[in-house]
């Protein structure tokens, strides 16, 4: 990727990325398609094909965070891409197929799967709002905001201007439609967001045609300006409390360790966590 390129963008198309406290709750995050297809190298038509920085540096903050979040007994959601093997999505190859493994999720946050504080929504769809319409016209999204009552969500996950771009847009016009009434921010960490590699040069010896080049760093920018052109807010660091011993979430995880370990003494809690 050409640097006077991603300089030009960044010069012509500045993003103001900001510093997040939490030390409340009331925020939920959102993980959108962190799946194997997506973000493990090899695992299939759209997977990175070689380790990249950029989407092992997402799985490594999406995991700090989720752990945090779940710590806290905060709400977490995360959209799986799942397709019916032999339905095409187009402009996409085959991707994520169900029962192919591709639609699970990396190997670093498959312990969401048994976490009783995240919900997981598979779709069918670029945009997980779309994708989480139920058959009965329910919107999972819809109704997991304001069950919760959450005036933030957190939104990480690949692809930066494909998956997680649509989700953003759609969500920030369903509450400005006032569907979910108590929904304030919408908030995009960029550390926590990735997107593919596919120069110009390689879509060509590929057959794709010029038209199909994906320069990452470009792209990832392009995504990032167009969600906060919108109106969401940009992130470059999430900072949270540190535990307290006087919160629930340090006190449930005291009993669970005295209950390991039976006789042990009380002590505070990991300073490694969270």
């Amino acid at each position: 990727m050409a640097p006077d390129l991603v300089a030009g963008l960044r010069e012509a198309m500045p993003i103001a990325i900001g510093t997040l406290a939490l030390d409340r709750p009331g925020t939920g995050l959102v993980i959108v398609d962190e799946v194997n297809g997506f973000a493990t190298v090899g695992a299939g038509n759209l997977a990175p094909p070689v380790p990249n920085a950029q989407v092992g540096r997402m799985v490594v903050e999406t995991n700090r965070l989720a752990r945090s979040f779940s710590g806290r007994g905060w709400k977490i959601l995360a959209f799986l891409d799942t397709h019916v093997p032999g339905k095409p999505e187009p402009p996409y190859p085959p991707h994520c197929e169900q029962g192919s493994g591709e639609e699970e999720l990396v190997p670093e946050l498959t312990w969401l799967e048994s976490d009783p504080h995240t919900t997981l929504v598979r779709k069918d769809c670029i945009n997980g709002f779309v994708g989480a319409i139920a058959g009965d016209g329910r919107n999972r999204i819809v109704d997991w905001v304001n069950a919760n009552r959450l005036s933030a969500i957190l939104v990480v996950g690949i692809c930066t201007d494909i998956c997680v771009m649509d989700f953003v847009l759609t969500t920030l016009s369903a509450r400005n439609h006032d569907l979910m009434p108590t929904l304030k921010e919408i908030i995009v960490h960029e550390p926590g967001c990735a997107t593919f590699d596919l120069p110009r040069a390689t879509a060509e010896k590929l057959g794709y045609g010029a038209t199909a080049s994906h320069p990452q760093e470009a792209t990832h920018h392009m995504g990032l300006y167009f969600m906060a052109s919108r109106g969401a807010r940009i992130v470059g660091e999430v900072r949270l409390p540190a535990w307290s011993l006087g919160s629930p979430a340090a006190g449930r995880r005291s009993r669970q360790g005295l209950r390991r370990r039976p006789g042990a003494r009380r002590r505070g809690p990991d300073p490694g966590r969270g």
